[in-house]
């Protein structure tokens, strides 16, 4: 026998901050909102739950369907509940976050987006609903989260120099850091290998190339660790 719930509920929809990593600068993935409210403006990538689904699965359709992302990290980041954050009714929102390496992955605008770009996180137009406020909450996570849990490599090549690990680093925790402490706690890991590759078609001297150990990336992502640069 079916229960019908008599009292009144908000909907509930999930929303997408989806970071990369370019030569200059941290990005964010941003889509062009096509339908009412805020028709026109940038917004986060996400939409409703469907009936049945968990918002985890609603969060990699929505983000597949709106921007072509597939298959990439992704973890929920916070709840954000506020009665008047949508002007349609009261809506739920469980954010996430997702780490994307910007050379293995193309973007597609497509269902109720206009369009999709990335924006550099220190150059963000203005965003539709709260998307200011969830997207604070999200870089606040990944620079809390980098210091004991190797996430932040997901948005790097598979192989990659040590002076590109340090960059990503700096832009995420948005400082300066020292050469030979930060190699040196880097290696202390292991969570980096060496290859007997080099950088190919660079200006400068020709830079080792790096891969994860994923054995020990995967138990430390399980267990943490304190890496403090």
């Amino acid at each position: 026998m079916s229960h019908t719930y008599r009292y009144p509920r908000p909907a509930l929809t999930v929303d997408i901050v989806v970071f990369g990593l370019d030569a200059e600068d941290l990005q964010v993935l941003l889509i062009e909102r096509d339908g009412k409210p805020f028709r026109g403006q940038w917004a986060l990538p996400g939409g409703f739950v469907d009936v049945g689904e968990s918002p985890d699965d609603a969060a990699r359709r929505e983000l597949e369907e709106e921007t072509g992302l597939s298959e990439i990290f992704l973890e929920q980041l916070y709840t954000f509940g506020n009665p008047g954050r949508d002007p349609r009714e009261h809506v739920v929102t469980i954010a996430h976050y997702a780490l994307v390496n910007l050379n293995e992955h193309d973007v597609k605008a497509s269902s109720d987006a206009r369009n999709a770009a990335w924006f550099s996180i220190n150059d963000l137009p203005k965003l539709a609903f709260d998307h200011s406020e969830i997207l604070k909450v999200a870089l606040d996570r990944l620079r809390a989260k980098v210091r004991y849990q190797p996430i932040g490599f997901e948005l790097l090549p598979k192989k990659f120099t040590l002076r590109q690990l340090q960059h990503l680093y700096e832009l995420i925790l948005d400082r300066e850091l020292d050469k030979r402490n930060f190699r040196k706690k880097v290696l202390a890991t292991e969570i980096v290998k060496e290859t007997n590759q080099f950088e190919k078609d660079v200006a400068h001297r020709a830079a080792r190339l790096y891969r994860f150990d994923q054995r020990k990336y995967d138990r430390m992502t399980k267990q943490g660790f304190n890496f403090e640069v």
